[in-house]
C-alpha cells in the first residue's frame, strides 16, 4: 500500500466510524443490545486506534512541504497540550447532555452547571487545541490536511451543538447559556463556584496532567516522531 493510499483509506475509515453508526439507528440498536457503557468503551477504543492509525499513516504519505518545521515551532503543542489534556479529563462526564462525552441522561441545569460554567465544550475544545497546536510545526501537505480538518470540524461542532441544546431547552435554554461558557475563566474567581466545584477540579485536572506527561513520554514510541524541541 502506498503512503497516499494508506493514508486516505485511514482517514475515511475514520471519518465514517463517526457517521456510519448514525445511519439507521444503528448506534441506537447496539446500544440497546451491549449497553450504553460497553458500546461507548468500545466505541472509544476503536476510535483512539483509529486516530492513531491516521496519524501514523500521515507521517508515512509522501512529504509535501508547505511551510518547513524550526525547533521552536515544537514548543507550541507543548506548551499547548497540558491545557488539552485537562480539558479532557474535566469533559467526559459533563453536566451538559448537548455536547461530546457530556452525560446523555444529565439535566441542563443553570444553578450547578459545574465545570460547564467554564465551558460547555471541553472535548470539542481539546480537540481544537490539540489539532492546532500540531498544525504548527507540522507544515507537510498530509498532516496540514490533518490536523487543519480536526481542528475546523471541532470548532464547526460547538455552534452546532449550541444550536441543538437551544431547540431542545426551549424557553430554558436563556438561563442555560447564561450559566455556562464557550469557555470563561471567570468561575475561577466566584468563591461559591470553587466551593462546588474545587476538589472534582483538582481531581480531574491532576488526571489530566498525568495523561498528558504519559502521553508525552510514549509519544516517540507511538506516534514515530519525537515531542520534545531539540
Amino acid at each position: 500500500m502506498t503512503g497516499w493510499t494508506e493514508y486516505t483509506l485511514a482517514l475515511a475509515i475514520f471519518v465514517a466510524s463517526h457517521f456510519l453508526p448514525r445511519i439507521g439507528g444503528l448506534r441506537d440498536r447496539l446500544i440497546g443490545t451491549v449497553g450504553r457503557r460497553v458500546y461507548f468503551s468500545a466505541y472509544g477504543l476503536l476510535s483512539f486506534a483509529l486516530l492513531v492509525w491516521v496519524i501514523v499513516a500521515a507521517g508515512r504519505a509522501p512529504y509535501v512541504e508547505l511551510w518547513p518545521q524550526v525547533p521552536w515551532t515544537r514548543w507550541v503543542p507543548n506548551i499547548a497540550m497540558p491545557v488539552a489534556m485537562v480539558l479532557v479529563a474535566c469533559g467526559f462526564g459533563l453536566r451538559n447532555p448537548f455536547t461530546l462525552g457530556g452525560k446523555r441522561n444529565a439535566i441542563a441545569n443553570p444553578n450547578g452547571p459545574g465545570f460547564a460554567a467554564i465551558t460547555r465544550h471541553p472535548l470539542f475544545l481539546a480537540l481544537a487545541i490539540w489539532a492546532g497546536a500540531h498544525l504548527v510545526p507540522n507544515g507537510d501537505l498530509a498532516h496540514v490536511i490533518l490536523f487543519g480538518s480536526f481542528s475546523l470540524m471541532a470548532l464547526a461542532a460547538i455552534p452546532a451543538f449550541d444550536a441543538k441544546a437551544r431547540r431542545s431547552l426551549s424557553a430554558e435554554a436563556t438561563a442555560f447559556f447564561k450559566a455556562t461558557a464557550t469557555f470563561s475563566l471567570r468561575p475561577l474567581t466566584d468563591r461559591a463556584w470553587l466551593r462546588d466545584n474545587e476538589r472534582p477540579l483538582t481531581i480531574r485536572a491532576t488526571i489530566g496532567l498525568l495523561i498528558w506527561v504519559a502521553a508525552l513520554h510514549l509519544h516517540g514510541s507511538l506516534i514515530g516522531a519525537s515531542p520534545f524541541p531539540f
